[in-house]
């Protein structure tokens, strides 16, 4: 496999480079011959200028490009608007064959039909690589409908961009179709000398809190945490939403776990009602952070995938990075993580607006992200060239980056933290550690709704509990003695609710009293969980008051009456109890 990468400059220079080209596929063993063709120009007929210049110097030659928002050549960013890979396979059994096809979200389905119908008669296909249009659309449903290819080829590319992000039109085009802004391209690479390995990079980690999707309907995320979704990054970032939105919120995507990985999704517009519109849909109940990019970690991703590329021993890398990520760095900055990959094999590759990957035999679209491809014809030949990555030049940078980002982390866990504990106290008993009153109350009566309401389709019971003779044990062995007591039957009542009926749920009623609601259990199981209770707890020798009992009244709920009436009529239970001997269990 041979590499030839280089700008457009003039027609005589690539003619001259073409010319070169072709001289050496002339003087050497070659199969196929693949140009790769990135543009920052939306001018068609420079494009087909090009092309047409590529077919009559390589007429047996293939072609496919993207509009882009930036070209990278020898790894990194080119300061020319349009830039050629041309890959010359070298191996009799490698092939390369070109697909292009229209792509809306409504022919998402047919156009992956398509592909499948043409792979399926290709058996030696090992690796696909797309150029894809994308503004406008979910990509959702092609990447569902594309993973249904054979597990073991692997997908990788990216989205047309324009040289201006808030610029919607972008184009595709290949040597088997036209220039068009909705449709994808697809280079079907394999053989059995071929290999192909890929991975991808963020860098980007999670800050914050958790923001649950509250609502979602295809690529709009409406609510987060019950809130219109813009809010975040205005309340968070101070992003306005105007004309810079998109380009501000690219450095902020979304972070959350989607098909086994952690996915960035960046929203593409905020829309008047506080919905932000996304490439790709966000499920609900998802549960997604606001994420940052850290330039130390992404230098390490990027020195632990150059690693392991260079044992793969690649002949050629593509990579696939997202505008967002240039934005980040700048274009001073932006080529320190795709350089090192020069140093393992010739690099070229695009500024996306959405980076493709197969990982986990899923088909994801990225955003914030870089994508690498890398190729080889042929056995493995290892290299004990040291990569040299020069980290320290960030160290100021990211000092002040990860300083700030950790105190900010551990503010927010913090705060989390002391959250759930005022969350838990506000409903729990501070000594046994159940339910209090208000909440045991609130879910009896959310279940005499849903009775009423015709919602339950089981019947519910509850029991009302009180310590016998409590106020002797207190006065006679003291209230340590008193607490170890009420502790003890709430260790009972929580085993029971966990282990016997595991839908139910005790609370202290107040002072020696406790109440459980059994919300699936008629009044004979109520009865049988009632007298568990009772014997257990009569099992229980303490230090001083030795053994005590307790009665217990049951009842079971009525469709159509209140709670209260339902808590008076266990009450009155349980005052039978006391009244005929105590240490027993009475039904009303």
């Amino acid at each position: 496999m041979r590499q030839f990468q280089f700008g457009y400059e003039t027609e005589e220079k690539f003619i001259n480079s073409l010319r070169r080209i072709r001289q050496w596929c002339n003087s050497s063993m070659t199969s196929e011959v693949l140009f790769q063709i990135y543009t920052e120009s939306l001018e068609e007929e420079v494009i087909l200028g090009i092309t047409d210049m590529i077919h009559r110097e390589l007429p047996n030659s293939v072609y496919m490009g993207t509009s882009t928002n930036g070209n990278i050549i020898m790894g990194e960013k080119s300061k020319m608007a349009i830039t050629v890979n041309c890959t010359v396979f070298e191996y009799a059994d490698t092939k390369v064959e070109l697909l292009q096809y229209p792509l809306t979200e409504e022919e998402a389905r047919s156009t992956v039909d398509c592909l499948l119908a043409e792979v399926a008669k290709r058996p030696w296909v090992k690796a696909i690589l797309l150029n894809t249009t994308i503004r406008g659309m979910s990509m959702s449903s092609f990447c569902e409908y594309i993973s249904k290819l054979p597990k073991e080829i692997q997908v990788f590319g990216g989205g047309a961009f324009s040289a201006d992000m808030n610029e919607d039109e972008a184009f595709v085009f290949s040597s088997v179709g036209k220039i068009s802004d909705h449709s994808v391209v697809f280079a079907l690479i394999g053989g059995e000398d071929f290999h192909v390995m890929s991975g991808f990079i963020t860098g980007w980690k999670p800050l914050g809190r958790g923001l649950k999707v509250t609502s979602a309907k295809g690529t709009k995320l409406e609510e987060l945490d019950g809130r219109p979704a813009y809010e975040t990054y205005y309340k968070y970032l101070n992003i306005k939403n105007d004309e810079h939105f998109f380009v501000n919120t690219l450095e902020f995507p979304f972070f959350y776990e989607f098909n086994g990985i952690n996915i960035l999704r960046a929203p593409i517009a905020s829309n008047p009602d506080g919905s932000l519109t996304m490439t790709a849909e966000i499920p609900e109940n998802v549960v997604a952070r606001i994420a940052y990019g850290d330039p130390w970690t992404i230098l390490e991703e990027v020195h632990d995938k150059a690693k392991a590329l260079r044992e793969f021993s690649p002949e050629a890398v593509m990579v696939f990075s997202c505008g967002g990520r240039r934005t980040f760095w700048g274009d001073a900055e932006i080529s320190k993580e795709t350089a090192p990959f020069q140093m393992i094999a010739p690099t070229s590759g695009f500024y996306t607006s959405g980076e493709f990957l197969r990982t986990n035999e899923f088909v994801n679209q990225h955003n914030v992200t870089l994508v690498v491809g890398a190729m080889r014809e042929g056995p493995a030949v290892g290299s004990d060239e040291k990569l040299e990555i020069g980290e320290e030049e960030f160290s100021g940078k990211v000092s002040m980056i990860n300083r700030l980002a950790t105190f900010i982390q551990a503010a927010t866990e913090e705060l989390e933290e002391a959250n759930k504990r005022l969350a838990k106290a506000a409903v729990s008993d501070g000594l046994t550690g159940l339910y209090n009153r208000v909440e045991i109350q609130h879910r009896i009566t959310a279940k005499a709704d849903e009775l009423a309401a015709g919602k339950a389709k089981q019947p519910a019971s509850i029991i009302m509990m009180d310590i016998d003779n409590f106020k002797k044990v207190n006065d006679t062995y003291g209230h340590r003695e008193g607490d170890i007591v009420l502790k003890e039957l709430a260790n009972i009542l929580r085993n029971i609710t966990t282990e016997v009926v595991p839908d139910g749920k005790a609370g202290r009623w107040g002072g020696e009293e406790f109440m459980v609601l059994l919300p699936s259990s008629d009044e004979a199981k109520a009865i049988e969980v009632a007298e568990k209770i009772r014997l257990d707890f009569l099992n229980i020798e303490f230090p001083k008051a030795k053994h005590q009992t307790i009665s217990l009244g049951v009842t079971q709920l009525i469709p159509g009456e209140d709670s209260d009436t339902g808590a008076m009529r266990a009450d009155d239970a349980l005052y039978d109890a006391k009244h005929l001997g105590k240490n027993c269990v009475k039904v009303h």
